[in-house]
């Protein structure tokens, strides 16, 4: 890597931290706070710079994002950094020890909700492409920067607004600012989730009648689930490193204590993997279905109601966007492990779009505590390192033949 990228990144950190800073103290949780804020701190940078940019909406005319686009002079592939500008909630805020929109600098901690996931990497992203904008015409293809809201509700409205998108490019491959500087993320496990809905007679609880409550009969359907037969891990070294797994993550049913209820609703989610897709998972959870209405019969049949299914995805070293950022790492010393995850993420939904997926790597930033927990923080002495390598990898995207 060429020594002027990183003292340029270097040069760059103050301006980053004091955008970054402005981000989190403008409290902007998915699903609970209005987004616009945190949106027009960006539209304001971006503005006073020069940078071209434009809002995106979902179907129903919400604003879910921002998308800044850096043509280049010559033909060639358009590249996307994104970046979540909204974040988890606060949790218990009296079990932090500051503020959870502090935003101040504490011995070389970023502090407060949303440093580490993601916002301190949206403001590298947006400086990263005013770098580039200067020497767009020298540049193939193009480079997107998306912050996206409604991602941490699992929506990924932003996302799904860039992609339906008549107008923009689609990207060859997009660049995920999750942070955390041994390990990019270069596949992870696919999910397929379904809720699960148990009936059963209603009736008093002190009834002489013999009833089998719903609540009971999914109880039944957990203990069948809990041990249905998953593939096991793949022999190491050989194919996808990782097992699927089942999880039963709710039970809603029946109130109070005089009534058994009629109804009770379960939510199943199964982490896929190449070997055992979506297909495979509901087929599994429908045996266990049919097991429970055939051994204890219900008024009608339990029903099964697919929510989200993800393909698993994975790309090898040698695969962009993986390999340009795996290469600029090293160019300065950074060992970088490319992982398989166990937790989807939003590369998952881009391994599911149309036209046979979006290659998507996540997780190259700064080291952090307290993501999606308390006490949130990012570290900022590898700042200009974690600005280095990404400026680098775009600028080797960018100038691929």
């Amino acid at each position: 890597m060429r020594e002027d990228l990183v003292a340029q990144a270097a040069q760059r950190s103050a301006s980053v931290i004091e955008l970054a800073q402005e981000l989190i103290r403008r409290p902007s949780r998915g699903g609970i706070d209005d987004y616009a804020s945190v949106l027009e701190a960006l539209e304001s940078w971006l503005s006073g710079r020069g940078l071209p940019y434009r809002r995106l909406y979902d179907e129903a005319s919400q604003l879910v994002g921002l998308l800044v686009e850096i043509a280049g002079g010559h033909p060639g592939a358009w590249w996307t950094l994104d970046a979540c500008v909204d974040t988890a909630s606060f949790g218990d805020e009296s079990a932090w020890t500051f503020p959870p929109t502090a935003g101040d600098v504490v011995a070389g901690w970023l502090r407060g909700r949303g440093s580490a996931d993601s916002k301190l990497a949206a403001a590298i992203f947006v400086h990263i492409a005013a770098d580039l904008h200067t020497q767009a015409d020298s540049l193939r293809g193009g480079l997107a920067v998306l912050l996206d809201v409604d991602e941490h509700t699992g929506a990924f409205g932003g996302a799904r607004a860039y992609l339906a998108d008549p107008d923009a490019a689609r990207p060859a491959g997009v660049l995920i600012g999750y942070p955390g500087m041994d390990e990019v993320v270069v596949g992870g496990r696919g999910l397929w989730r379904a809720m699960v809905t148990v009936y059963a007679p209603s009736g008093h609880s002190g009834s002489n009648r013999s009833v089998v409550g719903a609540v009971s009969r999914a109880a039944h359907l957990v203990q069948f689930l809990d041990s249905a037969d998953l593939p096991g891990v793949p022999q190491q070294g050989v194919g996808f490193p990782l097992a699927p797994k089942l999880s039963v993550t709710a039970i809603h049913g029946g109130q109070g204590f005089s009534v058994s209820p009629d109804r009770c609703e379960l939510n199943v989610d199964v982490r896929t993997t190449p070997a055992f897709d979506g297909q495979d998972a509901e087929a599994l959870v429908r045996k266990a279905v049919n097991q429970l209405d055939a051994e204890l019969p219900g008024p009608r049949p339990t029903r099964v109601e697919e929510i989200a299914c993800w393909p698993p995805f994975r790309l090898e070293e040698h695969d962009q966007p993986a390999a340009a950022l795996l290469a600029a790492a090293a160019s300065i010393g950074i060992s970088v492990r490319p992982k398989i995850a166990g937790p989807s993420n939003i590369g998952n939904f881009l391994a599911g779009t149309d036209a046979g997926g979006i290659p998507a790597i996540a997780g190259f930033g700064v080291p952090y505590e307290g993501l999606h927990g308390v006490d949130e923080r990012a570290h900022l002495a590898e700042l200009p390192q974690v600005y280095a390598v990404y400026h680098q990898a775009v600028l080797d995207l960018l100038s691929a033949r």
